[in-house]
């Protein structure tokens, strides 16, 4: 008997059982809708990365505070981490490490903002003016914060495109004020979209404010030895600067600002741009596979569900398969028959599955929360593991009640009953 009349075979018994053959479907379903669902969030968190820090160009370095006794990444987490940079950190770089072309300390945390009857959840940043050419922004309307209101703590902001259009809408906000953590502050320029997002936040929709002010007047952050601490510090160097030997330079004068002794750790990490970009596809990375892997313990229930129906299937029909062994049906075409049934249950799950998951990533994408999205990426490996996987299980969970079905004796099975 050739393949195509298995498969026909295949589809008729399921067809007879309509309900029962959709119910069994259900798990793989789910899961396949799952697995497509949470993996596209998570290369759409990478997408967004990708393109944030594609932005800032391959002469960017970052020194960001650590704790030398946290293994790994573990020792950049802020929950983790020693507060060992100041401001004078940044300045020493300037003055003394060759071919550096911009240094920006920044500091950043999470507020409310409002205007008038408006507010908008915004990260604000305290910087300074070296800030927009190390994080490559332009402005389009007003001037950036500048020295002397980094000296004098002035209570200025400088807004991005989406928050200056969320909190003003088409009305120029030059000139306005905005309360952030109930003080007011001056709007005194707004800069060009850019584009880009990390971790579901916009980049447009930040705030930068003198880092002194953020220091004295929002959030108080102090090092070991009671200086204003600073959370990272983004450093520009020339294009035809070697990366490796700045980061160098800049590891020998930090090592001996903090007085750190030669076999101890630093207390500070170091890395370019590319680094960074490594670093947190690292953690998407990770993060997506989780996500795969929560999402396809569905699977495998879906997989016990279709093995239970067959079991059932091949109870229910020991006479059929007694009469076609009768008439000459072999091992080897009542085992094929069950595995493309079960398959068959798989792959039309799967692929219902596949069109679930798609039409969900895409609403998910649609969802606007507090002026942000997440991003969904369907991609087609994704889709290309899906069904490989629903049909993996499908034939797995086929397999124990075809060779059942296929190892019964006709004689007794015709008796069955």
């Amino acid at each position: 008997m050739k393949f195509i009349e298995f498969l026909t075979m295949a589809f008729r018994s399921l067809w007879a059982n309509k309900l029962r053959s959709s119910l069994t479907m259900l798990g793989i379903i789910i899961g396949v809708g799952s697995v497509i669902t949470l993996m596209s969030v998570g290369r759409g968190a990478q997408a967004e990365i990708n393109r944030t820090f594609s932005q800032l160009g391959a002469n960017i370095i970052f020194v960001q505070p650590r704790n030398p006794d946290a293994p790994g990444l573990a020792g950049l987490s802020p929950a983790f981490a020693t507060l060992s940079l100041t401001l004078d950190d940044a300045n020493a770089i300037v003055k003394n490490v060759r071919d550096v072309v911009a240094v920006a300390p920044t500091n950043e945390n999470f507020v409310e903002v409002s205007a008038g009857n408006e507010n908008i959840n915004s990260v604000i940043h305290g910087s300074t003016p070296a800030y927009l050419d190390a994080y490559n922004f332009k402005m389009a309307s007003g001037h950036f914060i500048s020295e002397r209101e980094v000296a004098g703590r002035d209570m200025v902001v400088v807004m991005g495109s989406k928050a200056a259009t969320d909190l003003f809408g088409n009305h120029d906000p030059v000139g306005q004020t905005v309360n952030v953590k109930g003080k007011r502050f001056i709007v005194i320029g707004v800069m060009e979209a850019k584009g880009g997002a990390f971790l579901g936040f916009s980049m447009d929709s930040i705030m930068i404010t003198p880092i002194t002010t953020y220091q004295t007047r929002l959030f108080s952050q102090r090092t070991a030895s009671g200086e204003d601490a600073v959370q990272s510090i983004a450093i520009q160097i020339a294009k035809d600067a070697s990366v490796d030997d700045v980061t160098q330079d800049i590891k020998d004068l930090l090592r001996k600002r903090h007085r750190i002794a030669p076999d101890k750790k630093n207390d500070f990490a170091v890395y370019s741009s590319q680094q960074a970009l490594d670093i947190a596809e690292q953690v998407t990375g990770v993060f997506t596979i989780f996500l795969g892997a929560i999402s396809g313990i569905s699977l495998v229930v879906g997989g016990i569900g279709i093995m239970n129906i067959m079991l059932v299937s091949v109870t229910e029909r020991t006479r059929e398969i007694g009469l076609r062994k009768a008439i000459g049906a072999k091992k080897r075409d009542i085992l094929l028959q069950f595995l493309l049934e079960a398959a068959t249950l798989s792959l039309a799950g799967g692929g219902v599955g596949i069109l679930i998951g798609w039409g969900i990533s895409t609403i998910i994408s649609m969802i606007n929360i507090s002026g942000q999205t997440i991003q969904s990426v369907v991609t087609s490996d994704i889709i290309l593991l899906a069904i490989s996987v629903s049909a993996f299980i499908g034939l797995v969970s086929g397999i124990y009640p075809a060779v059942r079905a296929a190892s019964l004796d006709p004689i007794n099975a015709l008796h069955y009953g």
